[in-house]
């Protein structure tokens, strides 16, 4: 018989090796942490442990999920993070087995990311200026319309991951800068380089936010995050944007649904590689440790290289 406090200093401890040992973050942990409690709560009410527990009864668990109507790209993260625990246990010798090593999970196709055209990504930036520009806008209203200009500008220009670009200090805007150092998964430290606009954008932005006459807006800007907030972070958070970005969304004729600041980052990385980018300088400008995670986006390149292979192809019909 398990006892709650058992399970959670098993996951304790499992967390904590993933914070000191691979570096992860706090929305990676805290994912981990619900994955494992729910299965904790799970094999509780049948009298199980993460200790004791048999192959059998993570089996039964997997097929409540699908009961549950968990999606099959939902239960295999669950099994996923299963298989990282109880090989820990393993590895620390807490269990002498591990039940989940002959585990199979749902059987699924890797989803191609969503990704909006140049047009659209366009028509988003052209629609942001234009609200920058509102000659009825009051002062806090355009400011906050050149905040997500700005935004936008460095997303598209950088592809940086959404919590990475809320988190930029204000050195990043810095008029000479050609380079952003970006504090990415894990802690780790990677160099993007920054367009003509999006340096624009920033050098804006910050002209506007720093006006004497912003006044009670004073402290915020005194702030070394380069887009600051009164919240308990001190700078904007991810839902904040994701919401302002839905909007203007809506407003550039684009359906909301399908923009987020994940799907610019997607598209960011989708327009490289079809103008003929590298899949390896895509790896590095986007963060991404293994190659594997980055190659969701082949089929920009294949897409290509048939267009190469039926325009340039001596023998291909005309």
């Amino acid at each position: 018989m398990r006892t709650k406090t058992s399970d959670d200093r098993l996951i304790d401890l499992f967390l904590d090796m993933l914070a000191a040992e691979q570096g992860a973050g706090d929305n990676t942990l805290q994912a981990y942490r619900r994955d494992l409690t729910d299965l904790s709560d799970y094999l509780g009410r049948a009298g199980h442990s993460l200790a004791g527990v048999a192959t059998d009864s993570l089996r039964e668990y997997l097929a409540d999920l699908d009961k549950r109507g968990f999606k099959s790209s939902s239960v295999a993260r669950r099994l996923s993070a299963m298989r990282h625990l109880f090989r820990f246990l393993l590895n620390e010798r807490i269990r002498s087995e591990d039940p989940a090593a002959i585990l199979s999970g749902p059987k699924r196709g890797r989803g191609l990311p969503k990704v909006l055209s140049i047009a659209d990504v366009d028509r988003m930036l052209t629609r942001a200026k234009e609200l920058t520009q509102a000659a009825d806008a009051s002062d806090a209203r355009k400011l906050r319309a050149m905040r997500l200009y700005c935004l936008l500008e460095v997303l598209y220009a950088t592809g940086l991951r959404v919590s990475e670009l809320v988190a930029l200090p204000r050195s990043a805007a810095r008029n000479d800068a050609r380079m952003i150092v970006v504090r990415g998964k894990g802690g780790k430290e990677r160099l993007v380089p920054l367009n003509d606009a999006s340096r624009r954008a920033m050098s804006e932005y910050l002209v506007a936010m720093d006006a004497p006459a912003r006044g009670k807006q004073r402290s915020a800007t005194a702030s070394r995050w380069l887009f600051p907030s009164f919240g308990e972070s001190g700078h904007l958070t991810r839902q904040h944007f994701a919401r302002d970005l839905k909007e203007l969304a809506s407003a550039a004729g684009i359906a909301p649904r399908l923009v987020s600041p994940h799907v610019l980052r997607h598209a960011f990385a989708s327009h490289l590689l079809h103008n003929g980018a590298d899949l390896r300088i895509v790896q590095t400008l986007l963060g991404h440790t293994d190659i594997s995670t980055t190659q969701i986006y082949t089929h920009v390149v294949e897409e290509r290289l048939k267009s190469l292979v039926r325009d340039l192809h001596p023998l291909a019909e005309k």
